[in-house]
């Protein structure tokens, strides 16, 4: 049975002369926009009851999709359940945006620099308009504009995070822009916490940064922390990953982890403080540090400048799933990274039921001299 297929210009016509239009893209679909007079019922609703929505079979009736094709599959499962005068819109919604033809969104909302810029997650029914609002409602602490922090703080800005707040007080220089992408050669000396601000402003204005020019300590930390939803650890040393930790097993909040070391890396999540005695915290897989002279930074011995890279975009990944509340993060795993030999390694962490820090029932110690702790 052959089903006509007609221009967007033609059924916008004869939608105005009185024909009905109906979207059968999925309603995730159609917050991106729909075409003027539609009316959405997704395909599986529709061929699964259609007197329900079209009780007159002999109605003209117009069906449109993202591209044509299910509004044409959908138009012979009507014929065939005896709809005489059903024709599908050529090109669908893509191309009846494309000849200007009106559009509408189906929430009311004109808000169309949101509706394109994220295109792509509201088709996405796992993030939708309800995931993507999620993330222009959310704050992340990142702490550090360097190797991590670039590209962590470069993905979630693109992304949507609502309020994205950098601390770091160091200065940009000429020996980070081999890895460090948020800066630039005309930036050397700039604070990077301004120097980020400004790219990340330059990459999508909908998201607000708090550059904080000021390194992480006991005595700022609670402020720094305070009303975000999850903590991106960017730091290149040991005093103030222990500090992070501390303050997010006391503060209740997730901790997405990264570290890298010449052509290695490693992601994990720690969410000791909202999971205690079930996730592990950065004390649990690490009780004490290491010797300084066992674990020299990358000034001392190096790094493969797109290794941060490529840590930085897992560790953004892990915050936007915790954000929308989708996928299974790396909570209790610890995902290893070997660049040379391009290969990940996972392995399982156990919360420590003996943690002097996260153990189910024990009291908050209190934050200690953390310099003095590593160098120790």
């Amino acid at each position: 049975m052959s089903i006509p297929e007609i221009s967007p210009d033609e059924a916008l016509r004869r939608r105005r002369a009185g024909a009905r239009l109906i979207d059968v893209r999925e309603a995730h679909e159609r917050v991106t926009g729909m075409a003027e007079g539609a009316e959405g019922i997704d395909r599986a609703t529709l061929e699964a009851a259609p007197q329900a929505h079209v009780p007159d079979r002999a109605a003209p009736l117009l069906l449109i999709c993202q591209s044509g094709q299910r509004s044409r599959q959908a138009a012979h499962a009507l014929a065939a359940a005896g709809y005489t005068d059903v024709a599908s819109v050529a090109g669908g919604t893509s191309r009846w945006q494309a000849e200007g033809l009106p559009t509408v969104l189906p929430d009311g909302d004109i808000d169309l620099d949101f509706h394109d810029r994220y295109s792509r997650h509201l088709r996405l029914p796992e993030v939708g308009l309800e995931g993507q609002r999620r993330l222009a409602e959310a704050t992340v602490l990142v702490t550090g504009a360097g190797g991590l922090g670039s590209p962590a703080a470069y993905y979630l800005a693109a992304a949507g995070v609502g309020t994205l707040r950098i601390a770091d007080d160091d200065v940009v220089d000429r020996s980070n822009l081999q890895r460090q992408i948020l800066h630039a050669e005309d930036r050397i000396g700039q604070p990077k916490v301004a120097s980020a601000a400004a790219t990340l402003g330059a990459l999508n204005p909908r998201t607000r940064i708090e550059p904080i020019a000021e390194r992480v300590t006991s005595a700022n930390i609670d402020r720094l922390i305070d009303r975000v939803d999850v903590v991106l650890d960017g730091a290149d040393n040991f005093p103030v990953r222990y500090l992070l930790n501390d303050a997010c097993v006391l503060h209740q909040k997730p901790l997405v982890y990264g570290a890298v070391h010449r052509f290695e890396g490693q992601v994990s999540v720690f969410d000791a403080g909202r999971e205690r005695g079930r996730c592990p915290c950065y004390r649990c897989l690490f009780p004490e540090p290491p010797p300084p002279e066992d674990a020299p930074n990358c000034s001392e011995v190096g790094v493969l400048g797109v290794l941060p890279g490529v840590i930085g975009l897992l560790q953004a990944t892990e915050v936007l799933k915790l954000l929308i509340g989708i996928g299974e993060p790396l909570r209790g795993r610890l995902l290893q990274f070997d660049a040379l030999r391009m290969r990940f390694r996972e392995t399982r962490l156990s919360a420590d039921p003996d943690c002097p820090l996260c153990a189910p029932g024990r009291d908050f110690p209190g934050y200690i001299d953390y310099a003095a702790f590593c160098a120790g």
